[in-house]
């Protein structure tokens, strides 16, 4: 690929896109929580929060400097994810608390770039994310459904006209802010009756000796406050009009 091409794909994909219509903001957002909301939607729609949140947990392993060997997805929406290194301190802590702040953090940084209106990085980025984690997936599951996320970013980013583009950028980060949600509440429920007992809050209390609810508090803090904050960056188009 000569020079000129290379400018045009970076500019392709680091230049602005237009605001999107008020509408398609709301739309986009109903539409996500029809996938959140419903049980046996939610069900099916919960495997793409398995991804971001087993995602997260190899991306901090990875940055905090352990090794990571590899990540499960499983087709009753669990996943995980082993890496190698010191069984305690920061690394391993970050590590376990990434997983159910991933989703809503995904979410709140790309409410932050579609606010930017740069949907077209978004994608991409979302994209390379998945290519990346792709190669650390180790059952035929995970392949699969890593496998088709990433070809539905791929083929809108390189395929769809612009409106299409933002109608699905708009949507799947309404989902990881929604999504993110959820699975908080499911978890604390679980434990109230017993359930969970080697969940990444009862893990991090071991690391830390900080009770679990402590541990159920943040990760509700970081999904609702990424839901606020980031609903209010989606949602600029419709405010300023």
């Amino acid at each position: 690929m000569d020079s000129s091409a290379l400018g045009g794909l970076w500019d392709r994909v680091t230049g602005l896109q237009a605001a999107p219509e008020p509408w398609l903001v709301v739309a986009t957002g109903l539409v996500a929580l029809a996938a959140v909301a419903p049980r046996p939607a939610w069900r099916i729609s919960r495997n793409a929060i398995t991804i971001a949140h087993e995602g997260g947990h190899g991306l901090v392993a990875v940055l905090t400097g352990r090794r990571l060997d590899g990540i499960r997805l499983h087709s009753d929406t669990s996943g995980l994810t082993v890496s190698r290194g010191r069984p305690t301190g920061p690394g391993m802590i970050l590590t376990a608390a990434a997983g159910y702040t991933a989703p809503s953090l995904l979410g709140l940084g790309g409410a932050a770039l579609l606010g930017a209106h740069r949907v077209t990085l978004l994608l991409w980025a979302a994209t390379a994310l998945l290519l990346l984690m792709l190669v650390m997936i180790r059952n035929a599951y995970g392949v699969l459904t890593t496998v088709l996320t990433g070809g539905a970013f791929l083929l809108v980013s390189w395929l769809a006209p612009t409106e299409v583009q933002a109608l699905f950028a708009y949507g799947v980060v309404w989902f990881l802010l929604l999504g993110g949600v959820r699975p908080v509440f499911e978890l604390q429920r679980k434990r109230r009756h017993g359930g969970a007992p080697d969940s990444d809050a009862d893990q991090l209390a071991r690391l830390t000796h900080v009770h679990p609810a402590m541990w159920l508090f943040l990760f509700h803090a970081v999904s609702l406050c990424s839901l606020i904050g980031g609903g209010r960056w989606l949602l600029a188009p419709l405010i300023e009009g």
